[in-house]
């Protein structure tokens, strides 16, 4: 599935779910907003879907709906593998699958009123505006309807498939992240196992790191600087239980201690190795995260932080490199967190354009896709992501990949956690992710403050979205 670097092959042939430092904010959250919030008076208001849903479907006339995703080429096929299961036990529905659609594609077809019947988004940050301003509709009358078990679901991913209690997605494969390691270079350094505490993650990384003549870094433990692949501020912060509101709904960089323990241990790691030796180093790997010359793959990186579908790049461009993958380290006061991680996803809406029999039948498509174990096990085998039903997680098919089964593991573990679905969209992310670059960097004395100011700027981004809090 897609990722903000996508641009092609090698990544086409495996990517990953969803990147949660995806979009340009706060600006292109509030453009978001004021699109979707323009379609508001269309057609098919809610009244009209309580309505839909007040009754079976008991009508069989052949019907045809759309939908659209991001999906090309390989990807595109397996989805239609899918659909096509999917129309052989609903044979009065047929399915256009349209690939190579983004939500900007998504948000312009709502408001010319031509959208698909349901659309699949790889962007979990844009939920708070889909179900903010209704240009989802609310699926809760179809899954009281059909008695949808939503506890098969694990609520990790029914976190940020919500928002302010409408539920206007449902999750379809998801994006986990976890440590990879070189077992061959670990072993040549002492180490049998890896690291499950930051601290252990620091001795090891520096004691890893090797040096060419000059002193540059030749053989990089572990890169800690923020923007490096997949290192950013949200994808660390369930090691340190760090929340992104509070109960009003506010941001709370402040007053969670999370967020400065996880702040002053990352200075710390940076200022260990150096922050313009490590600055040096990954100028020098360019655009690799996604291509053969991927650090880790290489060999020139010990250890890495990364989603499970780098399993599928490994063995598919690297099939004879010795690695091993373990949950993030949890910091050293949060023993108790490790084995969780970071997850984010996919999600499945019926756009609100979507009326009359249409739309009963883009139901019947989403809750296939979403809780139905076969179809589930599939996609996820075929696109290397995780499944997001319980009952998948422990198919054999998926667990004997012993790399990808720990990812599995880390997605069920009811510690992992995601950031919470906002109006503004990834502006609490992107606020922060800035400010924490500049932390990194040595720019900021005043931490605290750093901290309280960020939090002053995404409440007031949330407020301009129209989301100041929880309801």
């Amino acid at each position: 599935m897609t990722r903000s670097s996508d641009t092609g092959t090698p990544s086409s042939r495996w990517r990953g779910a969803v990147h949660p430092l995806r979009s340009a904010w706060p600006a292109a959250a509030l453009a978001l907003v004021a699109a979707l919030s323009a379609c508001s008076g269309g057609s098919g208001d809610d009244a009209s879907a309580t309505s839909a849903a007040a009754s079976a479907a008991t009508d069989k006339t052949p019907v045809t709906i759309t939908l659209w995703s991001g999906f090309t080429d390989r990807e595109l096929g397996v989805l239609g593998s899918a659909v096509k299961q999917f129309e052989t036990t609903h044979p009065w529905i047929t399915v256009k699958n349209v690939g190579a659609q983004d939500d900007d594609k998504i948000v312009k077809a709502i408001r010319a009123g031509n959208a698909p019947d349901v659309a699949l988004s790889f962007t979990a940050d844009r939920i708070g505006a889909y179900c903010g301003s209704k240009a989802w509709i609310d699926l809760a009358p179809y899954i009281a309807r059909d008695k949808v078990d939503l506890s098969a679901i694990p609520k990790v991913s029914l976190d940020y498939t919500q928002f302010n209690g409408v539920r206007c997605a449902m999750p379809a494969l998801a994006d986990t992240y976890g440590l990879y390691y070189n077992t061959a270079l670990l072993k040549a350094a002492g180490y049998q196992a890896p690291p499950k505490t930051t601290s252990e993650l620091l001795d090891m990384a520096v004691k890893l790191t090797t040096y060419n003549p000059d002193g540059s870094i030749k053989v990089a433990g572990f890169v800690p600087l923020w923007g490096f692949y997949e290192m950013a501020p949200a994808h660390v912060a369930p090691s340190w239980g760090a929340t992104w509101t509070d109960s009003a709904g506010k941001s709370n960089f402040a007053r969670d201690p999370g967020w400065a323990a996880m702040l002053a241990f990352q200075k710390k790691f940076v200022d260990a190795v150096g922050y313009d030796k490590l600055r040096r180093f990954t100028s020098g790997a360019g655009d690799s995260e996604f291509a053969e010359t991927n650090l880790f793959e290489t060999g020139k990186l010990a250890m890495n932080l990364d989603g499970e579908y780098r399993t599928a790049f490994i063995h598919d461009e690297h099939p004879n490199l010795a690695f091993a993958t373990a949950p993030f380290p949890a910091a050293d006061d949060k023993t108790d967190l490790y084995g969780a991680g970071y997850v984010t996803g996919n999600s499945l809406g019926i756009p609100r354009t979507s009326t009359g029999r249409n739309r009963e039948a883009a139901w019947q498509l989403v809750k296939y896709l979403s809780t139905d174990t076969g179809a589930q096990t599939m996609l996820a085998q075929q696109l290397k992501n995780v499944p997001t039903l319980t009952s998948a997680l422990s198919d054999p098919a998926l667990t004997k990949d012993q790399q990808f089964a720990v990812f599995l593991k880390i997605y069920a573990d009811p510690k992992s956690a995601t950031t919470p679905p906002s109006a503004a969209g990834s502006a609490d992310q992107d606020t922060f992710a800035a400010m924490a670059s500049k932390y990194q960097a040595g720019s900021i004395n005043d931490l605290t403050s750093a901290l309280a100011a960020a939090d002053q700027q995404v409440d007031a981004q949330v407020a301009q979205a129209g989301g100041g809090g929880a309801p």
